[in-house]
This record gives structure tokens, C-alpha cells and sequence, in this order.
């Protein structure tokens, strides 16, 4: 029975084995997606298949920089339990992921799952399937984002955010006051969880559509009934100016000092370290979001597991 590249995807998405030895063992079981399972938990490979079919919504989001915070990742790696997610065995493995990142620049997860785990003579998927083995839970490497250049990263909640920021700047990176303004931002990024870097980086569509809703708005409102097209425009203007400070980072009140924008405290501490800064881009990983957690029904599965 002849089996497609689907098939392969799928072994692996059950399985949480690597890409050869699903191909390997579907070409042994003919193409029988339960046999082909059962050639790799023979192997003892695959004991985790059960596993790999539980939501798996907590972990760690982590982020760190090189020793000169010249490149900085972010990754989410996913476990079935908060309780996982503290464990020392399983945080070293998400930390481990990360300097491979760093230190090879995969493409994607699964290019980062074929690559040697740095310091072991093993891959990132077969660390990953003896972690899911010793732990006991369906582990997934589930995102990372890799940024080249001064790079400043922040881990809120012991890893339920990672934040990665980066900066064009002719300032020593490794300066402790520039880790402590970068450091700033980061938190910044971190709470208020801002959608754009500037005003120039929000899509058109998005801009239209707010204001489509403000006309709408002020369509609804009696007292706004009669005034003039152009006093309409203005007001609109206006609460678009507002929608920009607060969605846009460099535009927001500095959390630290509400005298001041992101904008203009990256100006000051420029102008202080006697350079220049310029935030490029940063990246922010909350653990879990997106993804169903699956609600199970605790009490019918006691019950169940009485009978």
C-alpha cells in the first residue's frame, strides 16, 4: 500500500517521532497508519502516540540573547500541565531549544527538530521523545522567532510571556544601562501587549475599519447628528491620534513615567549614553494563546474511571 508525504505528517503529528523513522516505518507496515505506530512503540519510540493526542496549552515562553546581546530568540514549548512547566528536567530542555536556536538559525520547528540539541550528540526530536517519556506528557515545540542585531529579551511570570526587542544602535550592547532601558521596553511590550511598533506599521484595512466604527458611532449619537461633515472629520482625526498612542509602542504613555512616550524615553536614553537608538522590532510569545484548551468533564471522568 503506497502512503503520501500527508501520511508522514500525520505519523509525526500522532506520534511525535521524526520524519525518517515515520517514513522508515510506514514503508515497513505498507502504509497502515495503526501498524506503522506499532513498528515504532516496538522500537520504543513511539510510546508517547496516546500522548501526542492531548492538548497540550501550558509550558514556557522563554527568551534570551547571546553572551553580547547581538541576537536574541523567543520560543513557546508546550506541555499538557502548569505543573510540567516548572519542572527543572523540562525547563532545561526549552533553554536548550533556545541555544540551539541561537546558535544554528533553523528555518522552522521542523528544521529546529532535525538539528543536533546543543551540548548533546542527540537531535531536538529525539531529546524531545525522551523528555515525553521521563515526563510523561505530550511535549510540542510549538513557535520560535530568532532577531539579529542589539537585542535586549525579558521572560515575565517565570514564562508566561518572552519577550524579544530589537534595536538599531551604535551603543555598546552589553552597556548595563542600555540592558536596563531595553529591559523597559520589554516589560512594557509585555503588559499592555501592544499590537504595532508605529503609527506607519498599522495596515490601511485596520485604519479604515476603525474609523468606519467611529462614524458609525457618532451616527448613533443624537448630539452628534447635526454637526458638519468637516467637525465630523476633526473628531475623527482626533480619536484616531488616540487610537495610535495606545496601540502603537513608540506612541505610548511610558509606563515607568506617564510625562513621557516610549518614543521619548528612548530619545532621552540615547541622548544620555551619547548615541543613537531606534527600536526595529520586537516580539512577544504568550504561552498557550491561541490554542483550545480542551474542558474535560472532571467529575463523568472519576466516573468513568470507577467503573
Amino acid at each position: 500500500m503506497a502512503f503520501t508525504a500527508q501520511d508522514v505528517k500525520a505519523l509525526r503529528e500522532k506520534t511525535g517521532c521524526g520524519m525518517m523513522d515515520c517514513k522508515k516505518a510506514l514503508t515497513e507496515a505498507n502504509g497502515d497508519m495503526e501498524a506503522a505506530i506499532d513498528v515504532l512503540r516496538k522500537q520504543g519510540l513511539a510510546k508517547q502516540a496516546k500522548k501526542a493526542d492531548r492538548v497540550a496549552a501550558e509550558g514556557i515562553a522563554l527568551a534570551i540573547t547571546n553572551d553580547t546581546n547581538t541576537a536574541g530568540v523567543v520560543i513557546e514549548v508546550n506541555a499538557e500541565t502548569d505543573f510540567v512547566a516548572k519542572n527543572a528536567d523540562f525547563q532545561a530542555f526549552v533553554n536548550t531549544c533556545a541555544q540551539t536556536v541561537l546558535n544554528t538559525n533553523p528555518a522552522d520547528v521542523e528544521a529546529l527538530l532535525a538539528t543536533k540539541a546543543e551540548g548533546s550528540e542527540m537531535t531536538v526530536a529525539e531529546m524531545l521523545q525522551e523528555k515525553v517519556l521521563t515526563i510523561g506528557e505530550n511535549i510540542q515545540i510549538r513557535r520560535f522567532e530568532k532577531l539579529d542585531g542589539a537585542c535586549v529579551a525579558y521572560v515575565h511570570a517565570g514564562g508566561k510571556i518572552g519577550v524579544i526587542v530589537n534595536f538599531d544602535t551604535d551603543i555598546d550592547t552589553t552597556n548595563p544601562e542600555f540592558v536596563a532601558y531595553g529591559k523597559d521596553i520589554a516589560m512594557q511590550i509585555a503588559a499592555l501587549n501592544t499590537p504595532y511598533l508605529t503609527e506607519a506599521d498599522v495596515p490601511a484595512e485596520v485604519i479604515a475599519h476603525e474609523k468606519n466604527i467611529m462614524v458609525e458611532q457618532m451616527k448613533n449619537d443624537p448630539k452628534m447628528a447635526n454637526k458638519p461633515e468637516k467637525v465630523l472629520e476633526n473628531i475623527v482625526k482626533g480619536k484616531m491620534g488616540k487610537y495610535f498612542k495606545e496601540n502603537c509602542l513608540v506612541d505610548q504613555e511610558f509606563v515607568k513615567d506617564s510625562s513621557m512616550t516610549v518614543g521619548k524615553y528612548t530619545d532621552a536614553t540615547a541622548k544620555k549614553l551619547g548615541g543613537s537608538i531606534t527600536i526595529k522590532k520586537f516580539v512577544r510569545f504568550e504561552k498557550g494563546e491561541g490554542i483550545e484548551k480542551r474542558q474535560d468533564d472532571f467529575a463523568a471522568e472519576v466516573a468513568s474511571m470507577v467503573k
